[in-house]
């Protein structure tokens, strides 16, 4: 059965950018440090091939058959020069939709259209997930399956948090050490909204 699986870099106190991230800024303020782990870009657009087991979970993430990414997310990475790893992407979207960048490029109304357009696109294979804003509708939505955290040995003190208000009940599946961060992958088992247990 086809996962949705979202893929985030994350430091020690849940920051997945720094301070101050934006337009050019997608990262924030030493938000590349959560990136380090990939290694430098072997080709355009940017593909890496990172050492160790970083390259396992560098391979998985590139076998995915779609991409469901956030609009800030979308627009703050550059639109990915419209290509991210070959796959059709699909950006939730409010209003009217810019052009698409590329033919890969899908601009959809809503999060569950997103993940069922990509899940259809994706054909076998798993369906890539960015984005935190979007990781929470989704969750909310019971929409994410699966999160593989690239959890990363740096305190950013400041910048965007992965998750939000809403309780989630995970289980740990997978846990791969490599060097500079601890590959963690969970399977969502239940959704509670708000603390109210």
């Amino acid at each position: 059965m086809k996962t949705s699986i979202l893929y985030m870099s994350m430091s020690l106190d849940g920051f997945i950018t720094g301070p101050d991230d934006g337009p050019g800024n997608g990262l924030g303020t030493g938000g590349t440090r959560l990136h380090k782990w990939l290694g430098e870009p072997v080709s355009e657009p940017p593909r890496f091939d990172p050492p160790g087991l970083s390259a396992q979970v560098s391979a998985e993430m590139t076998a995915t058959g779609a991409v469901v990414v956030g609009r800030k997310t979308f627009d703050y990475a550059g639109h990915w020069a419209g290509d991210h790893h070959g796959v059709p992407i699909f950006v939730p979207t409010r209003g009217i939709p810019p052009d698409p960048q590329s033919g890969w490029v899908n601009y959809v109304p809503d999060a569950a259209t997103a993940m069922r357009e990509a899940k259809a696109a994706a054909g076998d294979a798993d369906v890539m997930v960015h984005g935190a804003d979007l990781a929470q509708s989704l969750l909310r939505e019971g929409l994410l399956d699966e999160l593989e955290i690239h959890l990363i040995p740096v305190v950013l003190g400041n910048g965007r948090r992965l998750f939000g208000a809403d309780r989630v009940e995970l289980e740990l599946t997978r846990v791969l050490n490599a060097p500079g961060v601890a590959h963690l992958r969970y399977r969502v088992v239940s959704r509670v909204h708000g603390w109210q247990v």
